[in-house]
């Protein structure tokens, strides 16, 4: 009579299998409110099995009051349990196609993983589980791990020239979650963020979900126009100066000064983003703009190219009159990055481990880069202008007369290649259309320039814009 299929070679127990089907029956309204179940003695010979494996399912339904039980009396389903169980189906919308016949995936801000030293950093988690107490493994507060911030510090003053006090380094998990705090901290009332056009779309969509108004400004050659700004109440500005995304321009130092001038007189913020500027192939490194003012420019900086985007340790330089706001904040967002993580990446930079890493991957990337802007020459000769290819791990290509449109991106994909044009990157989304995105750091020599061979096939079919 009662038909309940029991899994026996199923890694969950008879006795919650039992109790998930009678539960469900309960919940559709197969057993309806009031309806007697039958003994344990019973039901346990109907079903082959002990009849304290029907006891304790029953006991586990008493105990959620899905059944009630008495003395001497048959248990009963309890009253008003009925739900509607309709089957949620996903949308198109939510739902994220997966593309296998990828070939040549030219996504931007992917390093390249088959060169990481994973052995080295394996070592490193070992000795973070060796070194740290238990105390450690506990709560420790919204500042993150004080020997990271030490030694994040010391790379900066190595690596970017900038002198920074380690109390005022901040650990977040990663770049986007030090952006979506920046914003909670610096909104004001009627006052807008100024963005690059064109722009990374993730800090935008920060901005954007959150309600707040936007400021578009031109990019140049120059970098961000900041002319602009002066008649406009803004919260902060968002700026890419040293490797600018996704045009790869630098914001001469003239430009810098006045943004900095610009934001002490209008009492704003400038959020400096420098994302991938460890790796710059023809000349000096590029000094941040916070290296000229630390009142008022947010450094933000993250691991996710130097070693790989699953890290999720970012971090902060903040000026001190934001920490009290922003410790505040991190408390009741997720408090803490993983200790252990930390200590691992306190060890990789204060081993020098890190410094060798980056000066590998600057070689291996810049001879990827060479061998992109070869195939370039070779395939396209003087009809395609490279932007941006002096650092990081992408370079802009304008195709001028070219329209990059939906119908190219699609033929495309068909042909096995993945890209962005810029316009997508744009505030109008039109803007740049003669122009794609290719990232090239995490693919091989061989994957380069045969992406590049594919891709002349598929800009024979792109629109050109004979006006």
């Amino acid at each position: 009579m009662w038909d309940i299929p029991l899994d026996r070679k199923s890694g969950i127990s008879l006795q919650h299998q039992l109790y998930q089907t009678l539960k469900d029956s309960i919940l559709s309204g197969k057993m309806a409110a009031g309806e007697l179940l039958p003994s344990t003695r019973d039901l346990a010979a109907e079903l082959g099995v002990s009849r304290n494996t029907v006891c304790a399912a029953y006991d586990m339904l008493w105990t959620e009051g899905f059944i009630i039980t008495r003395q001497g009396a048959p248990s009963k389903v309890a009253e008003g349990l009925t739900l509607d169980r309709a089957v949620e189906t996903e949308s198109a919308e939510d739902s994220v196609p997966t593309e296998t016949n990828i070939r040549w995936d030219f996504k931007t801000g992917q390093p390249d993983l088959s060169a990481f030293p994973w052995k080295q950093w394996n070592e490193g988690i070992r000795y973070a589980a060796d070194s740290l107490t238990g105390e450690q493994f506990t709560y420790t507060g919204t500042k993150g791990y004080e020997p990271l911030c030490r030694e994040i510090a010391l790379w900066l003053k190595r690596a970017r020239n900038l002198d920074v006090d380690k109390r005022d380094i901040y650990i977040t998990s990663g770049s986007t979650q030090a952006l979506f705090l920046m914003v909670q901290l610096l909104r004001r009332e009627g006052h807008a963020f100024a963005l690059e056009d064109p722009s990374h779309p993730g800090i935008r969509t920060v901005i954007k979900d959150q309600g707040y108004p936007l400021h578009w400004m031109p990019v140049t050659q120059q970098g961000a126009e900041i002319a602009g700004l002066r008649g406009h109440a803004l919260s902060a500005v968002y700026v890419t100066p040293s490797h600018q995304f996704p045009l790869g321009s630098i914001m001469p130092a003239d430009r810098r000064a006045t943004l900095i001038r610009l934001a002490k007189e209008k009492d704003f913020y400038i959020i400096e983003d420098d994302y991938d500027s460890e790796f710059r192939y023809t000349g000096s490194p590029i000094s941040p703009i916070r290296s000229m003012s630390a009142s008022r420019v947010i450094y933000v900086g993250t691991f996710s190219k130097t070693l790989f985007p699953a890290l999720r340790i970012g971090f902060v330089v903040l000026p001190k009159a934001l920490q009290k706001q922003w410790r505040h904040s991190r408390t009741y967002l997720d408090v803490q990055n993983p200790m252990l993580e930390q200590a691992a990446m306190a060890w990789f930079l204060q081993t020098r481990k890190m410094d060798k890493h980056i000066r590998r991957m600057k070689h291996v990337y810049s001879e990827k880069r060479d061998a992109l802007l070869a195939a370039l020459t070779h395939v396209f000769g003087d009809t395609v202008i490279p932007q941006g290819d002096a650092s990081g791990l992408h370079i802009a290509l304008q195709f001028p007369g070219y329209i990059f449109g939906d119908d190219f991106m699609e033929q495309c994909k068909k042909t096995g290649i993945r890209m962005q044009p810029v316009s997508k990157y744009s505030s109008n989304g039109a803007d740049y259309q003669d122009t794609l995105l290719l990232g090239y750091g995490h693919l091989s020599i061989a994957q380069i320039r045969d992406g590049i061979k594919a891709l002349k096939q598929d800009i024979r079919l792109a629109t050109i814009d004979f006006i």
